[in-house]
């Protein structure tokens, strides 16, 4: 019979610290629900003020104290930080409340842990977790810091497995690293056959849970997983969408959704993924329109989508979820334009759920696709190599 203690849902103190920066989340709103997301209850929540990270315990000791008995009080079985910790941080930590302590970080690999489903989704994340293991690897050991005095070695066991541990995720890095190449290299044969058959590429790209698949869904009549709830995509997903509009098909490509402070390691980890974006014609970044954050979460995109090589591609704002919105914040017209980074970009309103302003949307699709019918796609020049593709497009 499983025990009932491990049957209950893992509970979690949020802490979060303001530097003074712009944009720090008070409430630790988006924290909870990455929390919950990967199957956590937050239960008690911990803010505070700081003019830098103190190098030992990141918050200080008086405040790790406060943390540890608020742990205590509220049954926590570990702490999140909304923040990146550093392995020796994160360490001291564990050590000072006495309880597991994580940072968004690795709560965000996680969810993507739990949630990938493609062989390629998998290798990605694989990658991401072990360049963020190899980093902690002093942490993990750190209960062999007593061992010394090991026949034949100058440093003891516990040095020696640390070691040992730290070339076998060396070696598990370079063989991911290089069946993440291959899938690289399968996708750039896939993309230089849709340049050869004129194949314009729209990509959708959004903050997460902005309605992405929702709206891919309803375009193409597929039934690619969607739901309320941070990085419900993970793996990308390919359809054609024939543009009556246009009088032809497009290529309609899903995917992962972006988020505040992304690590670094997710974006490299996905490179070959989100190079759907970066080859793409055009963009449909879809916005939340009805969360009171969607300026900030517009700016994150924009941010990792120049770090990706993205930003220079034409874009259609795509405000949905106009159904949740009162009417006195409705827009007057479903279709106007936006200044983007200096570039008039078209702005349509929609509810991808209910389907409202579909037609718009697609009507200026077929626009743009009539404004590069005179280029190449993307305005990148067809390459004359013959070259069979590894794969199909669904």
């Amino acid at each position: 019979m499983r025990d009932t203690q491990q049957a209950r849902t893992p509970k979690a103190l949020l802490v979060g610290v303001d530097f003074g920066k712009e944009r720090f989340d008070v409430e630790l709103e988006e924290l909870g629900l990455l929390a919950q997301t990967a199957g956590l209850e937050p239960v008690a929540r911990v803010v505070c003020k700081r003019r830098a990270p103190d190098a030992a315990l990141f918050v200080g000791s008086g405040k790790a104290d406060e943390i540890r008995e608020l742990a205590l009080m509220h049954g926590a079985t570990e702490v999140l930080f909304d923040q990146a910790l550093s392995p020796a941080q994160q360490r001291n930590l564990e050590r000072h409340v006495e309880l597991p302590v994580n940072d968004r970080t690795l709560l965000i690999l996680e969810i993507f842990a739990q949630r990938a489903r493609s062989h390629e989704g998998k290798l990605q994340v694989e990658l991401a977790r072990l360049q963020y293991l190899s980093t902690r690897l002093v942490r993990r050991w750190s209960h062999l810091e007593r061992q010394r005095g090991g026949i034949g070695t100058r440093g003891g066991p516990g040095e020696t497995q640390i070691e040992l541990d730290r070339r076998m995720i060396a070696e598990s890095i370079k063989r991911t690293r290089e069946r993440l190449a291959k899938v690289k290299k399968q996708r750039a044969t896939q993309r230089r056959q849709r340049e050869r058959n004129d194949v314009f590429v729209v990509a959708l790209v959004g903050y997460t849970n902005a309605g992405k698949s929702t709206l891919f869904n309803t375009l193409v009549k597929a039934k690619a997983y969607a739901a309320d709830q941070l990085f419900a995509t993970l793996d990308p997903t390919t359809r054609q969408l024939y543009l009556g509009e246009a009088g032809r098909a497009i290529s309609l490509s899903d995917t992962v959704g972006f988020i505040r402070d992304l690590p670094h390691s997710l974006i490299d980890a996905f490179e070959a993924t989100l190079q759907e974006a970066a080859e793409a014609d055009l963009l449909l970044h879809v916005v939340d329109a009805s969360n009171p954050d969607f300026p900030e979460h517009m700016d994150d995109v924009q941010k990792v989508l120049k770090e990706i090589g993205a930003d220079q591609v034409p874009q259609i704002l795509v405000f949905n979820k106009l159904d949740r919105m009162a009417d006195a914040q409705r827009p007057p017209h479903l279709l106007d334009s936006y200044d983007l980074q200096g570039v008039e970009t078209p702005r349509i309103f929609i509810s991808a759920q209910a389907g409202l302003g579909l037609a718009e949307l697609r009507a200026e699709m077929a626009r743009q696709v009539a404004l590069r019918a005179d280029m190449p796609p993307g305005g990148r020049p067809v390459l004359d190599e013959p070259e069979d593709p590894l794969g199909t497009m669904p």
